[in-house]
């Protein structure tokens, strides 16, 4: 038996905010010019709204207006004092990355994971905290003692074949008024109880607000940034992380469109040779179309990979299999990017 952890921020983290965003600042683009190419950062704390990063678009629109419907939207307030900064692309990027080139929009590595542990082809863990966020979102917006801010954290017992076997400790820090503690504990240990039994896994102990007290949070309480969350937007630690933020980048950034093209592989892996598991690595040069190499591990070992992958992986190809300009972005910085079998959800 091994120990092993993931976790998840919940919607109103600040870091999570910020990723809501900068991708609701994108969806903006895209909605008005598909063409738009965007890398847009925020940073929050102490009652202020920094947005920059750079954007080439047709599109018109208040990005500080659209950062408070993004603030009411969550279960903030919207009076915050909001700067912004946002340039212009570099043409130096644009030189590789225009629709005559269409090419990367950066290097680096992305990776792909899928498991037949749920029907969504993820760790059950990970699906247990992913359902557990979006109802702590549900009970923000209809119970006044939950407040935005939280996280939560399953520390379980694996077997040798890394099934779950147990929870031996899930950890629940979440933002509240800390006037009826008792019965807000106990909503989110019932509803947390009920999801982990419905996958037959025991929970050994519960750790509620470990501090013993979670009053002062959100942008009061902390600071928040655009990126700072791509463990929890990929696979909460099950599968190796490029290193890229998902964020605020148009599909034309490999960041997003080369992690989202390796997780459908590693998903028809999974399906077509019976896997348990199957983790996919996909490389990039900023510029270049083609994939430089794609690498897949799995339960049975490396698996080469088909020549169509390469021919698929182009940023441009991606873009047009997985309609990325017709996906909502704000709501793939919700509760991480990967939630089921689908992928991306369909602009509102």
């Amino acid at each position: 038996m091994k120990l092993f952890s993931n976790e998840i921020v919940f919607r109103g983290h600040p870091d999570k905010v910020c990723d809501q965003i900068s991708a609701a600042i994108l969806d903006e683009c895209l909605k008005q010019d598909p063409g738009s190419r965007c890398g847009i950062e925020t940073v929050g704390g102490k009652g202020m709204i920094f947005i920059t990063g750079e954007i080439t678009t047709k599109a018109v629109f208040d990005a500080k207006e659209v950062a408070r419907r993004v603030l009411r939207d969550i279960g903030y307030r919207d009076d915050y004092g909001i700067i912004d900064n946002i340039g212009r692309q570099s043409v130096d990027i644009a030189l590789g990355t225009n629709d005559e080139v269409a090419g990367a929009g950066d290097q680096g590595m992305m990776f792909g994971y899928a498991c037949n542990d749920t029907p969504e082809r993820l760790p059950v863990a990970m699906v247990i905290l992913q359902k557990l966020a979006v109802k702590y979102d549900e009970l923000v917006h209809t119970h006044n003692d939950f407040y935005p801010d939280g996280k939560a954290q399953i520390t379980g017992v694996y077997d040798d074949d890394f099934n779950l076997v147990s929870i031996r400790d899930f950890t629940i820090s979440y933002n509240n008024s800390e006037e009826n503690r008792e019965e807000t504990d106990a909503i989110l240990k019932e509803y947390a109880t009920g999801l982990c039994d419905g996958y037959g896994i025991p929970i050994e102990r519960f750790l509620i607000n470990p501090t013993g007290r979670f009053l002062i949070g959100g942008f009061e309480g902390d600071a928040g940034l655009t990126g700072r969350k791509i463990v929890v937007d990929s696979y909460q630690s099950f599968a190796n992380v490029g290193g890229g933020c998902m964020n605020g980048k148009d599909p034309s950034k490999v960041d997003l469109s080369g992690a989202y093209i390796a997780r459908v592989y590693a998903m028809e892996l999974l399906e077509k040779y019976n896997l348990k598991w199957c983790e996919v690595q996909i490389s990039y040069a900023i510029g270049l179309r083609e994939p430089l190499a794609i690498y897949i591990d799995s339960d049975r070992g490396n698996l080469e990979p088909e020549e169509q992958m390469y021919y698929r992986g182009e940023p441009a190809r991606i873009i047009e299999e997985l309609q990325l300009k017709k996906i909502c972005y704000e709501k793939q910085a919700m509760f991480g990017h990967f939630t089921g079998k689908r992928i991306g959800h369909p602009v509102r």
